[in-house]
């Protein structure tokens, strides 16, 4: 977002307001440990956990004030993963090793306690109590007595697992930093890779929501799968930026109280970009720093108790509150694209019930560059694709609240 209303300024906190929407930042002015956050976890109440370059702070809802740090027996200060268990203990994951907080002194689990690997990505509690430890090597659970380990044995891939959470049956699912994303029945893994949809192999977040959709954010984008984990929709663009990283590579992926999705997205190659952006039912609305947020340097987002969104980044924190509520969801899943790959014409059946008045159809190429742009004056639409080059392109459908897009191959 670009246009805002009012610019207030509160103590140290800066606090800018949009339509309605609060952006407030804190800092190490207003009490956090270090600048550099890592990780969020939601606590109890209003309450959240920040794993930083200097340890863990705490926020009761209004104030900074406990931090856990070496002193009370932290393995190592620089925290990248940060999990308040349903029992109220703190987790942490550094690179060496995880770390439990039981309000008065830390509990240090390694390899040399079962644990497979020691350099902790992201730590999360499924709905039967187990902590799962996403880490280099794949991906471990404890029980409270000791580790189970899943690796490249066990049919997970190559560089370890970098993020974990749980499906509306049960299922665990994770992302992988080289293979793409996997379906754990507490059996049998399941891959899903660029065969079954996925854009890209490397997984950073899967998110689930109440339809048991998921939402998974890769180095290209974001792909839906929907209950039956049939690729539903995909958003390679959520936040404008500069070339060649128009589709954009995807750091987190959070569902907030109210059913939005919001993301965080970073770039650190040629440019250091990066924003959040959250869907609306119709359309993606980002925010980079011009409008507030602490930094490009998006990391985790976290949704607290009140529904309030939280960013950490390696500049600071920053809090979304009061978003307008979501706008319905339009059924985009009957749009049909054919035949895929294609060699001399691409051709789209869209329902009759879909607006034309305003409608546009698009294809960009793999570099987000426009090839076609065209009003959408027909709902049997074709593109003839004979002169085009071989690759992957972005088929785009747009209306007047609704974005479609499906990646298609054409070529030989």
């Amino acid at each position: 977002m670009k246009t805002f209303l009012t610019i207030s300024f509160l103590w140290t906190l800066t606090s800018l307001t949009f339509f309605g929407q609060t952006l407030t930042t804190f800092s190490s002015a207003d009490g956090l440990i270090n600048d550099n956050v890592h990780s969020i976890s939601r606590g109890s109440g209003t309450s959240l956990w920040f794993g930083t370059q200097n340890g863990v702070s705490f926020y009761d809802g209004a104030t900074f004030s406990d931090s856990v740090t070496l002193d009370d027996g932290l393995v190592h200060e620089s925290v990248f993963a940060v999990l308040e268990d349903t029992d109220g203990n703190l987790w942490m994951g550094t690179d060496f090793g995880l770390s439990k907080f039981n309000g008065q002194d830390c509990t240090t689990y390694t390899t040399e306690d079962g644990l497979e690997d020691n350099r902790i990505k992201h730590l999360y509690q499924d709905n039967s109590g187990l902590i799962w430890i996403a880490h280099n090597d794949g991906v471990s659970s404890f029980n409270g007595q000791g580790f189970t380990n899943y690796t490249m044995n066990d049919g997970l891939p190559f560089g370890g697992v970098t993020h974990s959470t749980q499906d509306n049956e049960g299922n665990m699912w994770f992302a992988t930093g080289l293979g793409g994303a996997f379906q754990f029945d507490g059996t049998v893994f399941t891959g899903f890779g660029i065969e079954q949809g996925l854009p890209h192999l490397s997984v950073r977040s899967i998110a689930v929501d109440a339809s048991n959709q998921k939402w998974i954010g890769t180095n290209e984008g974001i792909v839906v799968f929907g209950s039956d984990n049939i690729v539903v929709i995909e958003h390679p663009s959520l936040i404008a930026l500069p070339e060649p990283h128009e589709i954009n590579p995807v750091e987190d992926i959070k569902i907030d109280l109210a059913g939005r999705v919001w993301t965080g997205i970073y770039v650190d190659y040629l440019v250091t970009v990066g924003g959040v952006a959250y869907h609306n039912g119709a359309n993606w609305i980002d925010y980079t720093p011009a409008d507030g947020l602490a930094g490009p340097n998006v990391k985790q987002l976290a949704v607290d108790g009140s529904g309030d969104i939280w960013a950490a980044t390696s500049t600071g924190v920053t809090r979304f509150s009061e978003t307008p509520l979501t706008l319905p969801m339009e059924e985009q899943a009957s749009i049909q694209i054919y035949p895929n790959p294609a060699k001399d014409a691409l051709y789209a059946t869209v329902p009759e019930n879909t607006p034309l008045k305003s409608a546009r159809l698009m294809l960009l190429d793999n570099r987000g560059r426009t090839i076609v742009d065209r009003p959408l004056e027909s709902h049997n639409p074709m593109i003839c694709t004979s002169s085009f080059k071989t690759g992957v392109y972005l088929l785009q459908i747009q209306t007047e609240g609704s974005r479609f897009s499906r990646r298609v191959m054409i070529g030989d």
